[in-house]
């Protein structure tokens, strides 16, 4: 495929950008033109089938060198959908040690907080020793939207909503109504 450099350019940086006008606007000279013109353009340029090609295995090629599959996308979701908090603590209930904790867990730990709190004294037979005491907190990704991303993936929910009426249980003047309603029967004299 022979594209410009300019073509070139707009390809790459909209692999890059993932934005076709700020794409366009950095490939040629468009610092005149509106931004509806920019846009205009820039489709016009994604439409065309050697641009249109060419993105495509730009877009290939960037997937491939980050390993994005549709698979791992599922799978990552899935480590986020189904994490269980309680992996990450030991049986008397304190927080592993972040290396100890499962690598599904880890996934799913949107950010983890640790907090030094004012030191306090233990005074015992051995005698007076500092006593450090932490406040850890995690935070995990959001499960509720990542479950809603898996179910609509899976098709589960629908955004339409499929309404049938029963005919059958309509009178004849109901359904010569409704064929008027329509626009289907127009007309005092129809057959119906």
């Amino acid at each position: 495929m022979n594209l410009t450099p300019k073509q070139e350019k707009f390809a790459q940086k909209y692999i890059e950008l993932g934005n076709a006008a700020e794409a366009y606007r950095q490939s040629y000279d468009a610092k005149k033109m509106t931004d509806k013109t920019t846009w205009e353009a820039a489709s016009r340029l994604l439409a065309d089938s050697k641009v249109a090609a060419r993105v495509n295995e730009l877009k290939e090629l960037h997937l491939k060198a980050h390993v994005v599959t549709v698979n791992r996308v599922l799978e990552e979701y899935a480590r986020l959908a189904f994490a269980d908090v309680r992996k990450a603590f030991d049986p008397k209930g304190n927080l592993k040690p972040i290396h100890e904790i499962p690598d599904d867990i880890a996934a799913a730990i949107a950010g983890i907080d640790i907090v030094e709190n004012q030191c306090g004294a233990s005074i015992s037979a051995e005698g007076i020793r500092a006593v450090e005491s932490y406040t850890k907190k995690l935070k995990f990704a959001d499960k509720k939207g990542t479950l809603d991303s898996l179910a609509k993936h899976l098709g589960m929910f629908t955004d339409t909503i499929k309404v049938t009426h029963d005919y059958e249980e309509m009178t004849d003047d109901e359904l010569i109504a409704l064929a008027r309603s329509k626009g289907i029967v127009t007309g005092e004299n129809s057959p119906l």
